[in-house]
Formats: structure tokens, C-alpha cells, sequence
């Protein structure tokens, strides 16, 4: 049982209303407001003790991470963040000097991003510290972009760079809410997820949401250097390659685009962010497998994955 299956079972058949525009399904839910111009995001993530950190991680980082996991996927969506709700799982009576410095690092976020954070709750959890973060906001009459609406002959880009974000990245990321907000205004995406569990994976579920394929080229692939010194290291026994489609939590946008707007929001992309490259990395095509082309051929790449919760590491 993985973790894709369990959220299949578990979604299964919920209850919408009149006023349900997207469901369990993508990065967010969207709800339809009053006057139909906007739709009302909503979108809820945790980190726990001894998965996403270690009690040794900064206390600050861990805060961070926890509100910037949610701006990442309201960032997947095009949408606009706007209040969040905090709530704690403290082992035992909870340390308070620890507390304190996790919410300074949220709260840096949260201004940040002018995130208004309005409540939440406090409960005691035997065992390991959590921290969950219910995160709203606002996207158009559509609801953002969805993973589903790919076409075939789109060109594939990825933000940033892949791999290798156990050496700290993955606590200190940058929510790419900025950027995804240009693209709206300026190259909608067709569809549109972050890079959580690795690109394999997630490539993979944005095909599979939309119906077809695709073929990615490794001389493309954006490789980070921490995955490169890790391998080097020899901290990590993944070439970079491989870490740059595995390892997740890079927190990087993922988008299919008109393949006629692909050299203009490149070179727009790159005037905005000079500091982030984004990388044309393949092309969506008729099928439903993702293919990977190489010197001597394509061959695929289903049996590759990214992070899992319920699969053994």
C-alpha cells in the first residue's frame, strides 16, 4: 500500500457541495465565493518530529518549513495566501523557549508573505512533536491551475534546481509563490504541481491527472550542487542524476506550457528571477507513460520514484 493508493481509498466518494469547484485531489481545495469572481483556497499540511525534522534541526527552521510546505502548494495553484491557522502535538508539557523559537521562524514567513495567522490549537501528543498549518487564500473563478489540464505537445518546465535537499534545502526553501503569481499574470501554465516527492513521482502524477504522457531529456535535468557534493561526499549513494528525480522536498515548481510561449516565458522568467533558472526539460505527449530520452533511444521511466510515507526506504 502506498501513499498515492491510501489517498485514493480515503478520497474516495467525500461529499461536495454547490459551492465545491476542486475537491480532494490536488494541491488545494477551492471553494466558490460570492460573486464568482474568486474562489476561496484551502489547504492543510504537517510536519512531524522524526519525518520532516529532527530535534536537533534549528527550531526556527521547523516553523518555517511547516507554513512554507502549504505557500509551496498554494504556489502549484496560482493562488494568493492570505490567513492560517496553527496547531501544536507537544510530547509531555512542551518546551516553551523551543515554541517560542518555532513560531518566530513561522511568523518570519508568514509576514514575509503577508500571511495573517489566526488561531488554532494546542493538544498534547505522547511520542513526537507536530506541527499542522491550515493555510487560506484566493485563486480565480477557476479555482488556480490544476494538475489535470496538460495538453499533448506541451513543453515541460521545472523552477530551480533538484536534489539533494537533505543538506539543509529542504528546511529553508523558498515558496515559489512570487513566481507563480508572474505566471498567471503573464503565461498562464496549463497545469501546474510542486516538486514534494521527487520530479519522478510528481511528474507523473500531473500526467496521470491529465491523461498523457511524456518524455523528459536527462541533459535538461536541473541538477542541484548539494546533490552533487553529497554523491561526491559520498554521503549520498544516489548519482545526482538519480537524486535530482528521487529525492524530493525541492519544493520547485513543475508546469506544462504552450509550446509556442516556451522561448518567451523563459526569457521573461529569467529578466523576473534572474537568481532562479528554469529549465525546458520535455514535452507532453499522446500516451500515459513518462519516457526518458537518452544518446541511444527513449526507455521508461515508470519504475522509477521519488518519496513515499508508506513504502520502506
Amino acid at each position: 500500500m502506498n501513499e498515492r493508493k491510501i489517498i485514493e481509498i480515503l478520497t474516495a466518494n467525500l461529499p461536495t457541495n454547490e459551492n465545491t469547484v476542486i475537491g480532494a485531489g490536488d494541491d488545494c481545495a477551492a471553494v466558490r465565493l460570492p460573486g464568482g469572481e474568486e474562489t476561496l483556497l484551502l489547504k492543510t499540511d504537517a510536519v512531524v518530529e522524526g519525518v520532516h525534522f529532527t530535534r536537533n534541526d534549528p527550531p526556527q527552521h521547523i516553523g518555517r518549513k511547516a507554513l512554507a510546505r502549504c505557500l509551496s502548494d498554494f504556489a502549484s495553484m496560482g493562488g494568493r495566501p492570505d490567513s492560517a491557522l496553527v496547531s501544536l502535538g507537544l510530547p509531555g508539557s512542551g518546551d516553551v523557549a523551543f515554541l517560542r523559537e518555532v513560531y518566530l521562524g513561522l511568523r518570519y514567513l508568514a509576514e514575509k508573505f503577508g500571511v495573517a495567522v489566526v488561531g488554532g490549537e494546542t493538544t498534547r501528543c505522547p511520542g513526537a512533536f507536530f506541527l499542522s498549518v491550515t493555510l487560506t487564500g484566493y485563486a480565480d473563478s477557476q479555482g488556480g491551475v490544476r494538475r489535470s489540464g496538460a495538453r499533448i505537445g506541451d513543453a515541460i518546465f521545472v523552477s530551480g534546481r533538484l536534489g539533494g535537499s537533505r543538506s539543509g534545502r529542504h528546511l529553508n526553501f523558498e515558496p515559489r509563490v512570487n513566481e507563480a503569481l508572474w505566471l498567471m499574470e503573464h503565461f498562464r501554465p496549463r497545469a501546474m504541481i510542486d516538486v514534494s516527492d521527487g520530479l519522478a513521482t510528481d511528474l507523473k502524477i500531473l500526467l496521470r491527472a491529465s491523461k498523457v504522457g511524456a518524455w523528459i531529456d536527462k541533459a535538461f535535468i536541473p541538477v542541484s550542487e548539494e546533490a552533487k557534493r553529497r554523491f561526491g561526499d559520498r554521503v549520498s549513494e544516489k548519482p545526482p542524476l538519480l537524486a535530482a528525480l528521487t529525492d524530493g522536498e525541492d519544493f520547485e515548481l513543475l508546469f506544462t506550457l504552450s509550446p509556442e510561449l516556451a522561448v518567451a516565458v523563459k526569457g521573461g522568467w529569467q529578466a523576473q528571477f534572474p537568481k532562479t533558472p528554469l529549465s525546458l526539460i520535455g514535452r507532453v505527449e499522446f500516451g500515459s507513460q513518462l519516457r526518458w530520452k537518452q544518446n541511444n533511444g527513449i526507455c521508461s521511466l515508470e519504475a522509477l520514484h521519488g518519496y513515499d510515507h508508506f513504502q520502506q526506504r
